[in-house]
């Protein structure tokens, strides 16, 4: 189950719910005037580079070298 604090909660007692959610693992949402604005969770320590991610994703690059021309951009249209 996910915690809800708010803000000012979350001030009083911020080192407390660092210690709790590092030893269960479950997140935490802070919420300002009700609303959800933050979620403070533990790190996961299975971090992988963002680039190894992507790595062998690109399927097919025609012409890398190629100027690209005012008229191939959608965004301009």
């Amino acid at each position: 189950m996910v915690v809800r604090v708010s803000k000012s909660q979350f001030k009083a007692k911020a080192l407390e719910l660092f210690r709790e959610i590092e030893a269960t693992g479950e997140p935490l949402i802070v919420t300002d005037h009700g609303e959800p604005k933050l979620e403070i969770r533990r790190l996961d320590r299975k971090y992988r580079n963002p680039l190894d991610l992507l790595k062998g994703s690109v399927q097919r690059y025609d012409n890398p070298f190629e100027p690209v021309g005012v008229a191939d951009w959608d965004a301009l249209k």
